[in-house]
């Protein structure tokens, strides 16, 4: 980064014809009783009818989606995603690991940073409940600070700390301006500068804290449909 600091109704099918139904035949004069009557006729048996199927077992529902779907970001999804959108950040409890990186290395460090606070969630049972990012408080040539963090629901009562690394926090929150990247994270600078643009054309002077929210997950630097949303905060 080179800013100095993201269903036809099926056819319904006809209903079976109701069996027609016979007319009565015509009554017949009574027989005079110099007649032999007739002989009745024997009752037929009605034959049983069959019983009904067995109706078809329910199919199964599927596989409710991995937990993951449901990592929200602190943006709704953008209408449009090359635009920019201006919002309020809502504070949401997280989990934090505060970490140091050089500019080559930023991608590597940043995923494993995110690896070992997803990894030390799901020891103590603890959901995620949005999507991980990282803020870098602190900038300079040769790399920078951040803090990577993942929210979750709540912070367990009484506790301050996951682990002795791993502490209990908050994500950023106020007014912010939020833009897209959607390519190789090798290929922000770019994004960055486009940020820079923007912040100057519109004369809005930006905090030094910056904020990615990894929308995609960490696979590797080249991968061009890896997705963040870069949030800027106006002082």
């Amino acid at each position: 980064m080179a800013l100095a600091q993201t269903p036809p109704a099926a056819s319904t099918p006809p209903a079976n014809p109701a069996p027609a139904i016979q007319a009565p035949a015509s009554s017949a004069p009574a027989p005079s009783t110099s007649e032999t009557p007739a002989q009745p006729q024997q009752p037929t048996t009605a034959q049983p009818a069959p019983a009904p199927a067995s109706p078809a077992p329910a199919p199964t529902a599927p596989a409710a989606p991995a937990q993951q779907t449901a990592r929200t970001t602190l943006f709704p999804n953008p209408s449009d995603p090359a635009g920019v959108e201006e919002g309020v950040l809502t504070a949401k409890p997280t989990v934090m690991l505060s970490g140091t990186s050089t500019w080559d290395e930023a991608f590597n460090s940043l995923k494993n940073a995110i690896a070992k606070l997803d990894g030390e969630l799901k020891k103590a049972g603890i959901a995620p409940a949005g999507r991980p990012l990282a803020i870098f408080v602190d900038t300079d040539d040769n790399g920078f600070k951040f803090e990577a963090m993942i929210p979750i629901a709540q912070v367990p009562e009484g506790k301050t700390e996951l682990t002795p690394e791993i502490k209990f926090g908050k994500t950023p929150e106020g007014k912010a301006f939020r833009f897209v990247h959607k390519d190789a994270y090798d290929e922000i600078d770019g994004t960055y500068e486009t940020i820079t643009a923007y912040l100057d054309i519109k004369e809005i002077v930006a905090k030094d804290a910056f904020i990615e929210e990894y929308v995609s997950d960490f696979t590797d630097s080249q991968d061009t449909d890896f997705e963040v949303n870069i949030y800027v905060q106006p002082k």
